[in-house]
């Protein structure tokens, strides 16, 4: 098996597990230090990346460049590579619809780089059978090769560009996109003064769904940040197809008013939450 220079924008706490992944096939992961956080530091050390201090370095050195970033960042960052002369293999298996991604393979490919489309399905990839990264593209068994020593899953989708994103973007659609529904049924329940009632009769059907949704809901505020992005990246999908986006654009609102808990010490308890959803001062 060929092993190849591989370098990761960025390696947050999914993409260091990607990068994990493509080393356990043998393949040197590359990062780029320059600008990075404490924390992104601390993990590249950890897991023994090799520094190439910067973007540039890391666009001559690597053969293949994974790009795993918020959405709002992804044609950013896209376009620094190409600022840089990248002609390798470029991997965006971020969160974005299917005609962002269209455009950044377009842009890609015209100044001489290769564009695979990735859509990740799971959380950070230290399982087996746990997350999948769905790959398009005339290229994408080129990079199911790099990660072919998993635990990261590989799953083929053709040769067509927006694909991978498009299943991304439909399975977000209603894994995330439920979780900000429940939490604004629990926020409108909490406001009208019918939150225990409404519980009661959840539990009827399953005793667990109060308890389960409750945990749901406070475990989506760490990632509330990122996810404000997602759900919009699904409401133009959801439109580019006919249909409409409301319900998605809705979800990126919930997310962003949950945005504060970026970097918070610990979960927040429920009633905090529904205080940050309802615009209540004093829920940090």
């Amino acid at each position: 098996m060929t092993t190849l220079k591989i370098g990761i924008l960025n390696p947050g706490e999914m993409g260091i597990s990607i990068a994990v992944s493509a080393q356990n096939g043998g393949n040197p992961v590359y990062w780029a230090s320059a600008g990075r956080s404490i924390a992104t530091r601390a993990r590249a050390e950890k897991y023994a990346l090799l520094d190439a201090i910067n973007v540039k370095n890391l666009c001559t050195q690597c053969a293949v460049i994974l790009c795993i970033c918020p959405p709002h960042a992804a044609e950013a960052v896209a376009q620094e590579v190409i600022a840089c002369g990248f002609n390798g293999l470029y991997l965006d298996a971020n969160a974005i619809s299917p005609r962002r991604t269209e455009k950044i393979a377009q842009d890609l490919r015209a100044s001489g780089a290769s564009f695979v489309d990735g859509g990740i399905i799971g959380g950070p990839a230290w399982k087996p059978d746990s997350t999948w990264l769905y790959l398009s593209g005339p290229r994408a068994e080129e990079v199911a090769e790099c990660f072919s020593a998993g635990p990261l899953v590989t799953r083929l989708l053709g040769d067509k560009i927006g694909k991978a994103s498009a299943l991304k973007m439909c399975f977000a659609a209603y894994s995330k996109g439920t979780t900000a529904l429940l939490a604004a049924i629990l926020a409108a329940a909490e406001s009208l003064g019918v939150r225990d009632d409404l519980n009661r009769q959840w539990a009827q059907a399953d005793p667990y769904f109060p308890a389960n949704t409750a945990e749901r809901v406070r475990g989506s505020t760490a990632k509330a940040w990122r996810f404000s992005g997602e759900m919009e990246e699904i409401a133009v999908t959801f439109e580019a197809t006919g249909l409409p986006g409301g319900f998605h654009a809705a979800a990126a609102e919930i997310y962003t008013r949950l945005a504060q808990y970026k970097d918070a010490p610990e979960t927040p308890p429920l009633e905090d939450v529904l205080a940050a959803l309802l615009l209540e001062k004093g829920t940090l």
